[in-house]
């Protein structure tokens, strides 16, 4: 009889609830073990949370292309791209300039209609080619889809608005030449001037390249951006070839409007026998501004085209 209480003060020890200390040493163990559990499974999760937050963590992007080597690019893809379809419509442009003299010189003997009348035919070049094509690409390239290649290109906008128009400028420079030298023979005029070329090609092609692309890349749809190419053909033919004296006054306020209008201008003084070097060069300073407008606004009209 005396037993069964020690067999009943055992199990009570076992189950701790009679020895504080036994109870303590049979709990903790239990307990450090799962504490133990406890803490290298939170390890475990931790060190897998961990690898997991790593592994979402974006990979970093390529450096953004600088806009000097940026615009390199885009001028030699355009270049080489255009080439070949361009060159033909560069010879349309130019025998559309030189048949323009032919017929301009049954009316105009010589003087200074006659230098307008050279002067006009020779820029005409420039925009048939950098404004009424560059506004039908960037027409087409924003109706297929094509900026969107572009805009995951780390190239800033600038580079390509500027290598395109550079690179259809380019296409300017021999046609350019060959009027100005054919309607100099034509019309009897001097040709020791006519290294101002180098000067009026550039910063007229670009003012046109910007104004060109900037009507391509505004107008809503491609039929209206070629539609905006033609008219602004139009408009460099009539105000610029026809000579300026003869033009209503109205009709010379819109002329002032055009950039083209101040190369021809600086052209046509450079065919004096003494030309004011000091006018020729406030035309091409004009020319050169109205190049820096609308080609900034051709990149405003690039990027939001491009998001769109």
């Amino acid at each position: 009889m005396s037993v069964m209480p020690a067999v009943s003060g055992v199990s009570g020890v076992s189950g701790a609830t009679g020895v504080p200390g036994v109870s303590g040493a049979s709990a903790g163990l239990p307990s450090a073990s799962g504490a133990s559990s406890a803490s290298s499974a939170s390890g475990v999760s931790g060190t897998s949370g961990a690898s997991g937050d790593a592994g979402d963590m974006p990979a970093p992007l390529a450096a953004r292309a600088r806009l000097f080597p940026a615009l390199v690019a885009v001028y030699r893809a355009q270049l080489s791209r255009a080439r070949v379809a361009r060159i033909p419509l560069l010879f349309v442009a130019t025998f559309q300039s030189i048949g323009i003299m032919i017929l301009m010189r049954g009316v105009v003997d010589g003087g200074s209609e006659a230098r307008s009348v050279v002067a006009g035919s020779s820029v005409l070049v420039v925009a048939f080619v950098a404004l009424n094509l560059l506004a039908q690409y960037f027409g087409q390239l924003r109706a297929s889809g094509g900026l969107d290649h572009y805009a995951t290109l780390p190239v800033p906008p600038s580079a390509v608005v500027l290598g395109a128009a550079a690179a259809y400028a380019s296409f300017t420079v021999p046609g350019t030449a060959v009027t100005a030298v054919m309607g100099s023979v034509l019309f009897q005029l001097p040709m020791t001037n006519l290294w101002i070329l180098l000067a009026v090609i550039p910063l007229s092609g670009a003012a046109l390249a910007g104004l060109g692309a900037a009507l391509g890349l505004l107008a809503p749809r491609q039929e209206l951006a070629t539609l905006c190419g033609q008219l602004g053909m139009s408009a460099a033919l009539l105000l610029g070839v026809l000579p300026a004296a003869r033009m209503p006054q109205v009709v010379s306020y819109a002329r002032d409007l055009l950039p083209s209008t101040y190369g021809v201008e600086a052209l046509a003084r450079s065919f004096d026998g003494q030309p004011d070097w000091w006018v020729v060069c406030a035309d091409l300073g004009v020319c050169a501004g109205v190049a820096v407008v609308s080609l900034a606004a051709a990149t405003w009209a690039y990027r939001r085209a491009a998001v769109r």
